[in-house]
């Protein structure tokens, strides 16, 4: 403990690597009682405000404890982050020799061998594609990791990646010709020999649901466990537990199993025919459920007579795919490894149609070419209790966002944390003079047909004070297409609009240009950090409650109902209450950030449980007067 004290302080380690470095009290004290629960073996919820310095928190006490340590991050770029930037810091001030690695999900990593079947493939490819495939194979003969990121020629979200890397379904495992160079048995080699493994939420769950081989022998050697950016945990994890199917694990299955028949099965022309009208029958499914992008309930399937119909020529189809593939696998191992797929995703799809209810949710998503189905289980709290029981390590949550008014009932109830310590420690900004919350007088109602131009007026006013430099949230894209519309007309300063170019580039061009609006919904309301004052206004168009349409919600409600539960008090008002202090928690990044927030929704202060938000969000100062909001911009000016 007296290590973890001194590591921190202003004359300890850490102060010789980071340049202007102030001991932070709540960072202490948050790494002590990480340290305390580390030597303990016990469970810790730990909530720590923006500016606490979590990751360092965290990451001291676990590597000073010796024990080998597992962290899981939301997304890949924050695993990157602490990866590339935070542990190397920590090694530096650290005399205490320690190995660290970084692990990410077999589709992150080159596959030499799909790579070269693609490479050498009689089917063909587009002149975009091939040019994309021509220059990952220069890249891997260049690259020590394999990991795709390192590559910037082929964007990440390309499909093109789909045949230069592998999925459980597709991986040949020690029957691969190039198994001995795998980039991803090397990732998973050196995350077994080291102290400290970084991974993130999606390959935890992915072990926990699948036991993907591999990983699963990391987690029972684990003595510590660090979930970062815990609130969203309980969401990947019902992901994960479910069971889903999706149009693109079907075609390409049909590809793949073609690709094998044109090396190795020609003699078997029934294979061909039968993969070829399974591609059929996905896009005429695909069409059957029409031109709405949308997540419905499968209520809708069962009384539309021409999807179910569909859906049952598509289960035949398969079958038809898999009895072929199963006289074709004697033939290869890969074509074996296609009819052990066949089986697996007919399984899936039986299990999907003639599940009847009870602990599970059924439910479809429609998207642009695709779609997928899907069961997902009501409760994950049962299920996570056992899994953190079958490894007994100490486990860390951590996250700027896990109480609702001071109180951790909602995130522990979620995970079945019965048994867990909780702490919180605020932010050490100066929220009453860095920040203004704004809330006008007279705002239209949310059900207001008229609500996104109404609210409008009210914002230009806060924009020409800002004068920009402002991200504009919203809870829907409808509504986001609707303001874009107008401000598009009425702003002088530059407008970015979500999904017009990648998060990334509109993130730098809105840093670049110092006074742009960014239009954003759900991705821009978390894991977003603009420093400085390029980002000086955040404005919220409602209270982020999620849509009741949603199916996997609305069935989530009436269980709750029927189990006796007041659902919006129990789970539609937690949960809109951490989305908007995430949202918020993009105004204030540091020390020197100044900012206004302006909350849109009316509800705040007419319904009752608006004082829950108002409980939950940073001691800002307050007003409902535009001339509050243009002088506390002017003073900005001044200074």
């Amino acid at each position: 403990m007296t290590d973890t004290k001194q590591f921190f302080s202003n004359k300890g380690a850490l102060s010789t690597v980071i340049t202007g470095y102030q001991e932070r009290e709540a960072q202490i004290e948050m790494a002590e009682a990480i340290a305390t629960a580390i030597d303990k073996k016990q469970h810790l919820i730990a909530e720590a405000g923006t500016g606490t310095g979590k990751t360092i928190a965290y990451l001291v006490p676990a590597i000073l404890s010796g024990k080998r340590t597992i962290i899981s991050t939301g997304t890949k770029n924050l695993q990157d982050q602490l990866f590339n930037k935070d542990l190397p810091t920590i090694r530096k001030a650290m005399k205490k020799p320690f190995l660290a690695a970084l692990l990410k999900g077999r589709s992150n990593y080159l596959c030499t061998y799909r790579l070269q079947n693609a490479l050498t493939s009689t089917i063909g490819f587009t002149k975009e594609d091939a040019g994309a495939l021509a220059k990952i194979s220069a890249w891997a003969k260049r690259t020590q990791t394999g990991d795709i990121a390192e590559m910037s020629g082929v964007n990440e979200g390309d499909p093109i990646w789909y045949q230069a890397t592998s999925t459980p379904d597709n991986c040949l495992g020690q029957d691969c010709p190039d198994y001995a160079e795998c980039y991803l048995v090397k990732a998973r080699k050196k995350a077994q020999e080291a102290d400290v493994i970084v991974v993130n939420h999606h390959l935890l769950c992915a072990d926990w649901s699948i036991r993907d081989n591999g990983f699963g022998e990391l987690l029972p050697t684990a003595e510590v466990v660090v979930i970062d950016e815990a609130h969203q945990l309980a969401d990947t994890a019902s992901n994960f537990l479910g069971v889903n199917l999706g149009a693109k694990q079907l075609s390409d299955l049909a590809q793949d199993a073609l690709m094998e028949y044109f090396k190795d099965a020609t003699d078997l022309p029934a294979l061909r025919t039968a993969c070829e009208d399974l591609e059929h029958e996905i896009k005429d499914l695909r069409l059957a459920f029409g031109v709405e992008l949308k997540r419905g309930d499968w209520q809708e399937i069962d009384n539309n007579p021409k999807l179910l119909g569909g859906l049952n020529a598509l289960k035949e189809q398969l079958q038809r795919v898999t009895d072929q593939l199963n006289l074709a696998s004697v033939k290869t191992k890969a074509l074996d490894s296609c009819f052990k797929r066949a089986e697996d995703l007919l399984q899936k799809l039986k299990l999907i149609m003639d599940e009847k209810g009870g602990k599970w949710i059924r439910w479809y998503e429609i998207h642009r070419k695709t779609f997928t189905l899907s069961l997902t289980p009501l409760d994950i709290a049962s299920e996570f209790r056992q899994f953190m029981q079958q490894h007994q390590a100490a486990w860390i949550f951590t996250s700027a966002t896990l109480s609702i008014a001071n109180g951790f009932d909602y995130f522990a109830n979620n995970l079945g944390l019965s048994q867990a310590a909780s702490e919180s420690w605020g932010s050490p900004f100066d929220y009453p003079n860095q920040s203004l919350f704004y809330h006008p007088k007279g705002l239209p109602q949310p059900n207001d047909p008229h609500f996104i131009p109404l609210i409008i007026e009210f914002v230009l006013p806060v924009l020409k004070a800002s004068q920009g430099r402002a991200f504009f949230l919203f809870t829907s894209h409808r509504a986001l297409n609707q303001a874009a519309e107008i401000l598009g007309k009425e702003l002088k300063y530059p407008l970015l609009i979500q999904g017009s170019r990648p998060k990334a580039l509109l993130l730098e061009q809105f840093k670049d240009a110092g006074n742009a609006v960014l239009l954003g919904t759900s991705s821009f309301w978390e894991g977003v950090d603009v420093r400085g004052e390029a980002l000086s206004c955040v404005i919220i168009d409602k209270l982020p409650f999620a849509s009741p349409g949603d199916p996997v919600l609305k069935a989530r409600l009436d269980a709750m109902t029927q189990q006796g539960k007041n659902p919006f008090f129990e789970y539609q008002l937690p949960t809109a209450v951490i989305a908007l202090r995430q949202g918020i928690g993009r105004l204030i990044r540091d020390v020197t950030d100044r900012g206004v927030l302006m909350v849109c929704d009316p509800r705040l202060l007419k319904r009752s449980y608006g004082q829950l938000f108002l409980d939950s969000v940073p001691p800002m100062s307050r007003t409902r007067n535009i001339e509050d909001v243009e002088a506390f911009f002017q003073k900005e000016v001044k200074e």
